[in-house]
């Protein structure tokens, strides 16, 4: 079932603006082959049109008219005039100590090396920690930064200085202290497996703007992938074409298999527009005979994809054109910033060109190389923040010089933060009852935070959840969360369940 399109309507299409970069080149048709068969239809979307006017047109009727508009269930406008149109999203993984970065926690401090007690006989529990947790204060300095005076610590000294762009949820609370559960919720809003990500129901009800480009874009720290491997990007039930587009950012092809081998002088553009035009024939003859299956609509649906982009990704992907400046605000060829660099840089080159939800990790998954500090947070906590700090303002400063700031909303999270005793001797263990999560960009009120965690930053006074943390955003693109929704096994399934509350404190 497609979601509710009632509420107020957009005067003018939320649509790419081509002005934005140079000579953005046409949509990819392909070529037809003749086969001995009567001439195969122009396109993928005109055989499924024909195919709707007769068998299994009431089956195919919602494709149809999907694959026919190349928009979202949207299409006609979201539910209210938005504030954002794209979405990056850099999600930290491991679970990233919220009282050594931006919630500071002087009490700490006080009670350095005491057996940690909440009073009240309340229950202390670890994930992997051994009984009798000694309280840890942490080994950073804090100071208060811009006008709003929020304290960060100097393990970030460049986020610092862009914090007045900066909306914190000081109070973010998950359910559980395991990766994958943790990573799941943040990201699904469910801990369990087959549900859509976020970016995946953004993608179902907006769409993409720009033919020649995913609307939803992965780009997963080169290490490895993170916990849950790809059910972090799933489109869970909703049409698998929704589902994210891993780009390998550090790879001389970042997409696999768009270019033929340097060796295969066999392939010519002849060859691959007949190639094409014979697979896409083939498709056809498939799809006539299980039309409810939407897995070849997507692989039909990325053929068509990867022929364009054929003539985008280039360019995109050619980092020579930018200035010498912007690589140097970024800390492009530099160590230890680099590689996040140059996928932050990848994401503002994206959003300019049209890509709708991009999605960045810092972090693979396992037990070292992220920001899972269990042995050591005196040095596993700088090792990760030098690489991504840097870069993530950077990135900041450099969508509001161009204008894209006052359009795309820029999300910072994490699955979970950490305990405020220690762990072995200078370690931190999983913490699911507070953490921090930061918004800037569109629709977003500057400088503010909400929520806050107890004086030993253990457990959040007022916890916000996923489920408002996704309303939220959902809001900001002109989506209410609660008519967003898919019929599914009996149930109207949505992204935030049957929860979820704006954060209004957030919104200018």
């Amino acid at each position: 079932m497609k979601g509710d399109r009632q509420g107020a309507r957009l005067s003018e299409p939320q649509r790419f603006d081509r002005r934005r970069v140079k000579d953005l080149p046409p949509r990819f048709d392909a070529h037809p082959l003749r086969l001995g068969e009567p001439r195969a239809p122009g396109s993928r979307r005109d055989f499924l049109a024909r195919l709707g006017g007769g068998f299994g047109a009431l089956a195919l009727a919602p494709l149809i008219a999907e694959a026919a508009e190349g928009e979202g269930v949207l299409s006609e406008g979201p539910h209210h005039r938005p504030r954002a149109r794209q979405v990056i999203h850099l999600f930290m993984n491991g679970g990233v100590s919220q009282m050594d970065t931006f919630d500071f926690k002087p009490r700490l401090a006080e009670l350095e090396g005491q057996t940690f007690d909440p009073g009240a006989g309340q229950m202390v529990e670890s994930v992997t920690s051994s009984p009798g947790f000694k309280v840890l204060k942490s080994p950073f300095a804090f100071r208060q930064h811009g006008q709003s005076g929020r304290w960060v610590s100097e393990v970030f000294p460049h986020m610092a200085g862009v914090v007045d762009e900066l909306a914190f949820v000081m109070s973010m609370t998950s359910p559980t202290n395991v990766h994958g559960l943790g990573s799941y919720m943040q990201n699904t809003g469910f801990t369990r497996p087959g549900f859509p990500c976020v970016g995946a129901w953004v993608s179902y009800a907006l769409g993409r703007l720009n033919d020649n480009l995913p609307t939803f874009v992965v780009l997963p720290d080169p290490k490895g992938l993170p916990y849950n491997n790809l059910g972090n990007f799933t489109s869970g039930f909703l049409p698998t074409r929704h589902q994210g587009n891993v780009i390998r950012a550090d790879s001389d092809q970042p997409i696999r298999y768009l270019f033929p081998p340097a060796n295969a002088a066999q392939v010519t553009p002849q060859s691959e527009n007949d190639g094409r035009a014979l697979m896409q024939w083939l498709n056809r003859q498939h799809q006539s005979h299980w039309p409810e299956d939407d897995r070849l609509e997507a692989r039909l649906e990325s053929y068509e994809m990867a022929a364009r982009m054929q003539l985008q990704a280039p360019e995109l992907f050619d980092l020579s054109e930018e200035s010498p400046g912007v690589k140097t605000l970024y800390g492009l060829g530099e160590d230890p910033t680099d590689d996040f660099a140059r996928r932050c840089l990848l994401a503002r080159r994206m959003v300019e060109r049209g890509v709708r939800f991009v999605q960045v990790w810092s972090g693979p998954g396992g037990p070292k190389n992220n920001w899972d500090n269990h042995a050591n947070i005196h040095t596993e906590l700088p090792f990760m923040a030098r690489q991504v700090d840097r870069p993530i303002a950077a990135l900041l400063r450099d969508l509001k010089s161009r204008g894209l700031l006052e359009d795309t909303l820029v999300v910072w999270t994490t699955e979970f933060g950490r305990m405020p005793f220690s762990q072995g001797q200078a370690g931190r263990d999983h913490n699911g009852g507070t953490f921090v999560t930061w918004l800037a960009g569109a629709g977003v009120r500057p400088g503010v935070a909400i929520g806050q965690s107890d004086e030993w930053g253990w457990k959040a006074l007022d916890p916000i959840w996923c489920y408002d943390l996704h309303a939220t955003l959902l809001h900001l693109l002109g989506i209410d969360h609660e008519q967003l929704t898919v019929r599914h096994n009996g149930i109207d399934r949505r992204l935030t369940d049957v929860h979820g509350h704006l954060l209004p404190g957030l919104l200018a």
